[in-house]
């Protein structure tokens, strides 16, 4: 009889890669849908922007739970201006665009069309790499320092939970 598997009793690394982009991505869409939902006036709008963000609230909180699991996580003082967080919605915009596009390339038989496609997707990379130096040289983003970029996150995620709506 073989031995039986144990669950390590921390994330592996790539877990926490993708524990990291779930989070940052959602914290970034809680606090837009909290900033547009006041500007929503129609009753069964406002309740689906209700649900979206009470479902996104516990999301984080789910996920952030695993936080402690990640390797060698560390604290670090919270930023208190937005600029990370207006940065890094542009930096989950051309990832979604880069995706996109590439899901979009694929389906395409049509060569003026797979042209301009990949035209568009060159120009979507090369944005995604901007904004990330942006990121990356003021500190909103320490790709290479994981400890940092989970703290990053655990700061973006609580500053989504607690803006009121």
């Amino acid at each position: 009889m073989g031995k039986s598997y144990e669950s390590p009793q921390h994330l592996a690394w790539h877990e926490t890669l993708e524990v990291h982009e779930l989070v940052a991505f959602q914290s970034i869409g809680l606090m837009k849908l909290k900033t547009a939902y006041p500007e929503v006036s129609e009753p069964v709008l406002q309740d689906i922007y209700k649900q979206a963000i009470n479902d996104l609230s516990n999301n984080i909180r789910e996920l952030l739970t695993f936080y402690p699991m990640a390797p060698r996580p560390e604290r670090e003082e919270e930023r208190n201006d937005n600029l990370p967080f207006y940065a890094g919605d542009l930096l989950a915009l051309s990832k979604t665009a880069v995706r996109n596009y590439s899901i979009a390339i694929t389906e395409t038989a049509t060569p003026a069309l797979k042209q301009i496609l990949t035209k568009q997707i060159i120009g979507a990379i090369d944005m995604h790499t901007k904004v990330y130096q942006y990121m990356y040289e003021r500190g909103y983003y320490p790709s290479y320092d994981l400890k940092r970029l989970l703290q990053n996150d655990v700061n973006l995620a609580k500053k989504a939970l607690s803006k009121p709506f």
